[in-house]
């Protein structure tokens, strides 16, 4: 959808009906939690789980493939390698990690009020990642393009749920491979000013995301701040590939943030249990933390996790299923334990089309992401057929479930308000509190109201064009299309950053590798 000029609002009476009729959702920077985590394990299972992760790391190992330069560094930080097998001796990872990783860390947005801290009782929610198609109701699916990137960094910048802009939001596949990495985080700069991820598809890449940053915060404070997260996935089964270790190495050393996510579907890439898989899990992510560790003390670092099932019978991923709900769980505990961030979760699901598969698969994840205690949920809006697709209607059906996610995470309100005696004391037996002076004070922010349930009556329904989610979802993404401003960006600032794309384009031919 293209940019159009903004409809003049009106002052009438239904305009401000319609005005109060909105959900009142309460914008901030990132959830602070108040509520406790969900705890599966116990002490004894955890540390099973910590030892026999050890003992993978000292006996089998992790191949570090195609990259020397690793292979040195592990080897005089003490593992014994051997060609591009490192094996760790026991305890050693953890004891690097809990040298020097932050427990916790502030990633700074170009709008100061936006920054986001990472770690502790905080939760960051953010949008789906890397899909090289999309789906609409009008179109239904194709290829992405770089206005459906720009699109979908408007929709997050507008999204009060959502705290962050996210990296590759979708693969804008009418760019050469080499070069659009320049205008996706452009676009995330340009069109919203919430914080973003960087690219990861080569050490180049990288690095040019960080000289970009550099332009819009100053380098000296790029050097002593976090301005970027990146995702650095493990090649699992038990394997770093020199892309991902290349640039982890640049955001490490340029002190950005990497996010050591194994990408798993149990059964293929781990066993096909949930205590091996989390086992494998935690082995992978304590060696990609620890190299973080060994290239830059000190650099941010986040236990990620990306783990689902398969069918057993027809090898597709599976999603929203019991199995990866429990690995999540234990996976958050760890991190607890071992004192970093920790990222999983998201709306994952493997529907084709915003439907009731899509809701239910994607409700189940993020209400487990949002108990397991989640700080940074990556695919939180969008996600559709196991990550292949982001979806309109989809980004806007979870947008409303992240706005839920603030709310549960925000716990139970104890204070005078919310005791509510002085309505108890005024209605008394039989009555009703509708007209309550405490009802009156509190109606327009009592209850969450959902942007995309319809809870009128049939006939209003029936009324109002027989509409059903995915429908009305698609008249809110085109609204907000419609509605978009974008956030002031300084010209000298623009202008650098235009003029650093067009002369690094120029330095090397276009490649869709």
């Amino acid at each position: 959808m293209k940019d159009q000029p903004r409809r003049r609002r009106s002052g009438s009476r239904s305009a401000k009906k319609a005005a109060r009729q909105r959900p009142q959702i309460q914008e901030s920077a990132f959830i602070e939690r108040r509520i406790p985590y969900y705890e599966l394990l116990d002490e004894a299972g955890l540390a099973l789980i910590e030892t026999n992760a050890d003992l993978v790391l000292e006996e089998i190992g992790i191949d570090f493939r195609d990259d020397p330069e690793a292979l040195t560094l592990l080897r005089e930080a003490g593992a014994d390698v051997q060609g591009e097998r490192v094996r760790f001796p026991k305890g050693m990872c953890r004891e690097v990690i809990q040298a020097s990783a932050p427990a916790e860390f502030t990633q700074y947005a170009r709008n100061p009020q936006r920054n986001v801290v990472i770690g502790g009782r905080r939760t960051v929610l953010v949008p789906a990642y890397g899909s090289p198609f999309i789906h609409n109701l009008d179109e239904g699916r194709r290829y992405a393009t770089i206005e459906d990137f720009r699109n979908f960094v408007k929709l997050t910048y507008m999204s009060p749920g959502l705290h962050h802009s996210g990296g590759t939001v979708c693969e804008p596949v009418d760019l050469p491979v080499n070069k659009r990495h320049f205008d996706m985080i452009y676009s995330h700069i340009k069109y919203s000013d919430k914080p973003f991820m960087g690219s990861v598809t080569h050490p180049e890449r990288a690095q040019d995301t960080v000289d970009m940053a550099k332009i819009v915060f100053g380098e000296e404070f790029v050097e002593q701040n976090t301005v970027i997260t990146s995702l650095i996935n493990a090649n699992s089964p038990l394997t770093y590939d020199a892309t991902m270790l290349g640039a982890a190495k640049i955001y490490a050393r340029n002190n950005q943030a990497t996010v050591i996510s194994p990408f798993i579907l149990a059964g293929a890439m781990s066993p096909v249990t949930v205590t091996g898989t989390v086992t494998q899990i935690l082995a992978e992510a304590l060696a990609g933390m620890a190299f973080i560790q060994i290239v830059r003390p000190g650099a941010p670092v986040v236990f990620g996790t990306f783990s689902s099932s398969m069918s057993m019978q027809s090898g597709a991923p599976t999603f929203g299923t019991p199995e990866p709900s429990l690995v999540l769980y234990i996976a958050a505990a760890l991190a607890r334990r071992l004192g970093v961030p920790f990222r999983s979760g998201g709306g994952l699901c493997a529907a084709k089309i915003p439907d009731a598969q899509a809701a239910y698969e994607s409700a189940n994840t993020l209400q487990a992401a949002a108990l397991a205690g989640v700080n940074f949920m990556l695919h939180t809006t969008g996600w559709l057929e196991g990550g292949l697709a982001i979806g309109y209607e989809k980004f806007i059906t979870d947008m409303d479930q992240a706005n839920m996610i603030a709310v549960l995470l925000q716990g139970v309100d104890i204070s005078d308000n919310g005791q509510a005696l002085d309505a108890i004391r005024e209605v008394g037996p039989g009555k009703h509190y509708l007209g309550a002076t405490h009802t009156q004070a509190n109606f327009e922010t009592a209850f969450y109201r959902s942007i995309t349930a319809d809870n009128n009556s049939f006939e209003q329904w029936q009324e109002d064009g027989s509409l059903d989610t995915a429908q009305r979802a698609n008249r809110i993404w085109k609204k907000m299309l419609w509605d978009y401003t974008p956030p002031a960006l300084d010209t000298a600032l623009d202008e650098a950053l235009l003029s650093y794309i067009a002369k690094r384009k120029l330095q090397f031919p276009d490649k869709n590798y």
